[in-house]
């Protein structure tokens, strides 16, 4: 279910709000529990068993980092595994029929390819689910104790698909109190009716265009074809991103939450560096803070 289809925006998402909004407040993160894994496993109901068991390690894990936190070997360990854990489920069904079919070219090695497809947002929910016990341990975050709040944060239908990735620490105040209002919800859906235009009136327009030059052979590609295809790929692919994190911004809004932003116009940037500041932000300051400070990169 994607958010540009006549299924979500004329069935599921005023189902979604409508029930969202009668539902007494203590009960609003339990009714966003069950709408996000009915959203997530209407595709493929099977992959929402894996979500809801890298939801409980990544609880699980979080209460037993906080009970040792005066205890830094036993609370590392805990991290470490929950870490391996995280990266083994991601790397599985990512790259094992990749790997296998590498591996098949050694004549000692068989490994029978599976066939897997990959499960929806596993990048992002996996992201996020990590970044919680490592706040923990870093003392960056509080213990949530509620395992329906916890799996309402990885599990956020809005941006589920494509981002941003939230850090619970982010998000935490908004889990246990949001304050919605009518000029909220109006700039929700002002905010997702852009996203929409971008994804369905550029976005897919454009990729029309890149598809028409992609089909062309070497031979009947013109320098000029070359260029307006290189182009319509890379408007295709920003205007599709960026979309996609706009309608995620506005249907978090019409819910009570704020999420951040995840582009900032990045073909203006001068320099690689600041393209990488601007684009896709929730993935990049993610990599920052979770892979290349901690391997020793400047904190600037």
């Amino acid at each position: 279910m994607v958010f540009s289809s006549i299924l979500f925006m004329f069935k599921y998402l005023p189902v979604v709000l409508a029930i969202y909004y009668i539902s007494p407040v203590k009960w609003r993160n339990p009714v966003l529990f069950v709408v996000n894994m009915v959203f997530y496993g209407w595709g493929e109901p099977v992959y929402l068993l894996l979500m809801l068991f890298s939801i409980t390690i990544n609880y699980v894990n979080g209460l037993l980092i906080d009970r040792f936190r005066e205890n830094d070997k036993k609370a590392r360990l805990i991290l470490t595994v929950n870490i391996v854990i995280n990266l083994a489920l991601l790397g599985f069904f990512k790259y094992y029929d990749l790997i296998a079919e590498t591996l098949s070219l050694l004549p000692f090695i068989s490994l029978p390819p599976l066939g897997i497809s990959l499960p929806i947002g596993i990048s992002f929910y996996t992201f996020q689910t990590m970044s919680y016990p490592i706040d923990l341990y870093r003392g960056d975050a509080d213990i949530q104790k509620s395992f329906i709040s916890f799996g309402t944060f990885v599990a956020l239908f809005p941006q589920l698909i494509a981002g941003p990735i939230l850090r619970y620490k982010d998000v935490a105040d908004q889990l246990t109190f949001r304050s919605e209002s009518a000029a909220q919800f109006a700039s929700g859906v002002r905010r997702f009716v852009i996203g929409l235009a971008k994804k369905v009136l550029i976005a897919n327009n454009v990729g029309l265009l890149w598809d028409t030059y992609a089909a062309m052979g070497a031979s009947e590609l013109t320098l000029v074809g070359a260029w307006l295809g290189l182009a319509a790929f890379t408007f295709q692919i920003y205007f599709d991103f960026s979309g996609y994190s706009d309608m995620a911004i506005g249907l978090g809004r019409m819910i009570g939450f704020e999420f951040l932003e995840n582009f900032d116009y990045p073909y203006i940037s001068k320099s690689i560096t600041e393209f990488w500041r601007r684009w896709h932000i929730s993935l990049g300051t993610w990599f920052r803070d979770y892979v290349y400070i901690p391997l020793g990169g400047n904190r600037h």
